[in-house]
């Protein structure tokens, strides 16, 4: 049977939720690289985070910070550890007024696996584009389909050239659905039959 994946998202349309700022540090600086916890590998943040709430409201159990940051609860922490030990970061943080303990879930793996003839519409960065940096990455992915022969055995990963997309297997979307975790949204990205629509996400402009 084919494995099954789902892009994993920040529920931004649930009601009454909280919204989280952008993360600083000890200091109470923003973080000069934010983007080090979304790009697929591990990151080395150096020393004490904080998030504020930018918007009061109901906590949720995962939720995106400034920049898709994701932050989870300790219970979903645990979920992660024990279904996916080897493809997650778990970074502590503190947020404020929340006595729980919340961690950033940084997925420290990166796999090429976007099948761009299923997607609904894919485009590179090119020459003319003025960004070398990025020639030969995606600039838009649209109706995402990933090939899942090219996954191997991670659980939880980042799409090579977007990742903005955090990808989690169908045994971990089902373990959080099973334990109630809120804030949580997904899209199925395995085989044909995209759904049509807008661009996952606004690439990093910088």
């Amino acid at each position: 049977m084919q494995k099954r994946f789902f892009k994993l998202t920040d529920d931004v349309y649930l009601s009454g939720r909280w919204e989280l700022g952008h993360p600083l540090d000890q200091e109470g600086r923003k973080l000069e690289d934010p983007w080090q916890f979304r790009i697929g590998q591990r990151a080395h943040p150096d020393g004490h985070i904080r998030i504020p709430i930018k918007i009061s409201g109901t906590p949720l159990d995962y939720s995106h910070a400034a920049f898709s940051i994701p932050v989870v609860h300790a219970r979903v922490a645990s979920l992660f550890t024990e279904l996916a030990p080897d493809d997650v970061q778990l970074i502590p943080v503190e947020i404020d007024s929340q006595p729980a303990q919340h961690f950033i879930l940084n997925a420290t793996r990166r796999v090429k696996c976007i099948d761009d003839a299923t997607c609904e519409e894919v485009r590179y960065w090119t020459p003319e584009d003025g960004m070398p940096e990025k020639v030969g990455t995606y600039s838009s992915v649209s109706g995402m389909r990933i090939d899942t022969a090219k996954v191997g055995e991670a659980k939880v990963f980042r799409t090579w050239g977007w990742t903005v997309a955090l990808i989690v297997s169908e045994e971990l979307k089902e373990a959080l659905e099973r334990a109630g975790i809120s804030g949580v949204k997904f899209k199925d990205v395995t085989g044909p039959g995209a759904t049509p629509g807008l661009p996952d996400e606004t690439p990093r402009s910088t």
